[in-house]
């Protein structure tokens, strides 16, 4: 990279931390309560700038975020760290505001299949669903960021028009959303195609309004990373460890780690905020709950060489 690509990198990204729900939801183990806060706030002591610390799901659905209520009432919470839940509808925004909630996200997809396995809604339904949490937000103080998946491939429909994203993207934001996570579900994508899709964007939307949230089943992410920062996009999401996956992708690998992640950042002299010691020890502590070795490269390296 020349001095005058590096010049035109972000100077500083926002990495929104899903490993406490989009990481622990998706691990076969059931956690304590416990163990979750003492994730969260090591993660806080980490210097992550937003957290998402649950969902406010059913808990029959996904049990394992059946206690987001419990974590919330129990977390630190570190000043200058924004911690954030899922909810899926209005009542799951009324569950979490009655735990003191200040930021939750919405889930939709760019593809109908998808939006139907996954929330049992049609696309225009899940939609109708988050204007009515934006609606019941607002007047809460309470801000909403919204999830848009399977933006570059889709398991059962295979690829999504980027102008299909695009306007699916602006829907969102038109509902009152702050900030959408364009979302590589499946872990398809490829620099390439990233350029294509965010493009495309761009020309309907601002960088500050947009997110990336990739999977590294394929050992992609990084690369998309590199992609987005190019096209200025300055806030990306990933999960501890490489804490994660997805159901409806068998055999694919969880999100970006927030460790390989960091440590990249790091060597383009990108401020983050993040201390990747500590970040290192929180990903310690959830690696022998999990019952299998992590994923993240520079974890495990970090173990093995103190760096």
């Amino acid at each position: 990279m020349s001095a005058s690509d590096h010049a035109r990198l972000p100077r500083h990204v926002t990495i929104v931390e899903v490993g406490p729900r989009d990481g622990l939801q998706n691990e076969s183990p059931a956690f304590a309560t416990a163990d979750k806060v003492r994730f969260v706030d090591r993660l806080s002591d980490a210097g992550l700038p937003v957290i998402e610390a649950s969902a406010f799901v059913s808990p029959r659905w996904v049990p394992q975020m059946g206690d987001a209520a419990e974590v919330f009432g129990a977390i630190s919470r570190r000043p200058g760290t924004r911690y954030a839940a899922l909810v899926p509808n209005a009542k799951g925004l009324e569950r979490a505001l009655a735990a003191g909630v200040s930021e939750v996200a919405v889930f939709g997809a760019a593809s109908e299949t998808f939006s139907r396995k996954n929330i049992n809604q049609s696309i225009d339904e899940s939609f109708a669903s988050f204007a009515e949490v934006c609606q019941l937000a607002e007047p809460a103080g309470v801000r909403v960021r919204g999830y848009l998946s399977t933006c570059f491939g889709c398991p059962f429909e295979g690829p999504v028009s980027a102008d299909r994203v695009s306007e699916l993207a602006q829907r969102l934001l038109d509902l009152g959303v702050f900030e959408v996570a364009v979302s590589d579900t499946i872990g398809v994508a490829h620099p390439g195609q990233v350029r294509q899709v965010v493009e495309t964007l761009l020309l309907r939307l601002a960088t500050s309004r947009l997110a990336l949230h990739f999977h590294d089943t394929r050992g992609m992410a990084l690369a998309n990373v590199m992609a987005g920062l190019e096209l200025g996009i300055s806030v990306f999401d990933a999960s501890a460890g490489g804490l994660g996956g997805c159901p409806y992708a068998p055999g694919a690998a969880g999100n970006l780690a927030t460790e390989d992640l960091v440590y990249m950042l790091n060597g383009l002299d990108i401020e983050t905020g993040v201390d990747l010691p500590k970040l290192v020890e929180a990903s310690a502590l959830v690696e022998p709950l999990v019952g299998h070795r992590l994923p993240s490269r520079c974890y495990q390296a970090f173990k093995v060489t103190g760096h």
